[in-house]
């Protein structure tokens, strides 16, 4: 019988590999997996019925009310800001515009630190601080790196923050009032990623570099929690998401076969297509799927005004690949002058002043809509993974 009680516990069960499936321990510190370096993936026992009532903390408003299924085993580890169940907004004058039936956005530019990567890093670091990290370290685009800052103070651990020389002043300063050690690179977060190893050979810092390490994953699964719940447990019928590193997009997927294991979604539900949205300078996933590339492992790739999408090498690509192979999505690459575009048309239209990733979404949006890939009566949902506040040493005067 399905409990009406609420559940308090983590049905944390083991983490397996990416690529192999081979178990590893989830009670110990964990980074990539032994067997083939790839990223572990934290996986629950979902066999035991359990009712979204029971399962559903209603008294939580942020990401935390879904934690009975995340991998925290001890409150007392919480490291929270108060991230996440960032509001769903209707597109009505850009819909009318488009002659869209339903537009919707989920903003996660209004999470702590302004960014999605709030929810990442506070899973991390909660997780980090349970397993006795004393200090972390971090190749970042920017919002990465500041929600570590961020939350490695509130934890009171020891934060590096490794990013690109020319990210926005913004970031850098954000982190600097956190207390984090930063250190600026010239090129790209790879070039960050290098200078990482360098920095931490003695490995006395956790690497929580995209899929590095378990639980920022476990953060970001809480999109999909969120939008189903927000939707009265429907689904859009095309998602669109930036995908930079893509912990987001993989984390999304995830949280939906989660729950049609659990019953909260029909297991004959039909999924969302989901579109993985890139910038034209920096496009390696784009690159992989059209066969112009075998993989990732020697991309080159360049600056954008949307400093997240400059991830040229993901060590997620498998994983976004399988998210389209599955969902019937596709990736598509967007130029900085469109981007541009879209951030004039949301902030013009609907109030709303996003982060060029979240404009690039929008702008793949109105691609495929003309291309006949999207329909006109169809749910679609964009995801803003930040605010545009941040970026505007790369838009200033582009109004």
């Amino acid at each position: 019988m399905t409990s009406t009680l609420l559940d308090t516990t983590t049905r944390l069960q083991e983490l397996h590999c990416a690529a192999c499936d081979a178990p590893h321990s989830a009670f110990q510190l964990q980074r990539v997996s032994e067997c083939c370096g790839q990223p572990l993936v934290a996986r629950y026992d979902l066999r035991e019925p359990i009712s979204r009532t029971a399962g559903i903390d209603l008294a939580e408003n942020s990401m935390w009310r879904y934690h009975s299924l995340l991998p925290l085993l001890d409150e007392a580890n919480r490291v929270s800001l108060g991230e996440g169940w960032t509001p769903m907004l209707t597109l009505q004058r850009l819909g009318h515009r488009y002659g869209l039936r339903d537009l919707r956005l989920k903003d996660e530019g209004q999470n702590p630190t302004g960014s999605f990567k709030a929810r990442g890093l506070s899973m991390a670091i909660s997780k980090a601080k349970e397993l006795g990290v004393t200090g972390c370290i971090i190749p970042t685009a920017g919002n990465a790196g500041v929600a570590m800052a961020a939350y490695c103070a509130r934890a009171g651990l020891r934060a590096v923050v490794v990013m690109p020389r020319h990210t926005p002043k913004a970031f850098k300063e954000e982190c600097y009032w956190y207390g984090a050690e930063v250190h600026l690179v010239d090129g790209l977060i790879n070039d960050c990623a290098a200078r990482v190893r360098e920095l931490n050979a003695n490995g006395e810092l956790l690497d929580i570099s995209t899929l590095k390490e378990p639980y920022r994953l476990e953060g970001k699964k809480t999109m999909g929690y969120e939008l189903a719940e927000q939707l009265n447990w429907t689904l859009p019928d095309v998602l669109l998401y930036p995908a930079g590193g893509g912990t987001g997009l993989i984390g999304i997927w995830k949280a939906l076969r989660e729950m049609q294991q659990l019953g909260w979604l029909p297991k004959e539900a039909k999924l969302p297509r989901m579109v993985a949205v890139q910038s034209a300078n920096c496009c390696p996933l784009v690159e992989t799927r059209a066969g112009r590339q075998a993989n990732c492992h020697s991309y080159v790739g360049q600056p954008t005004i949307a400093n997240g999408l400059a991830v040229p090498r993901p060590l997620g690509e498998p994983l976004m690949l399988q998210t389209l192979d599955e969902s019937q999505g596709l990736a598509l690459a967007i130029t900085d002058e469109q981007m541009l575009e879209g951030m004039r048309e949301l902030a013009r239209l609907e109030g709303l002043f996003v982060a060029p990733e979240g404009a690039a979404v929008w702008m793949a949006a109105r691609h495929l809509l003309e291309t006949g890939w999207l329909r006109p009566e169809e749910q679609i949902l964009l995801l803003n993974t930040g605010s545009g506040q941040k970026y505007l040493d790369n838009v200033e005067g582009q109004y």
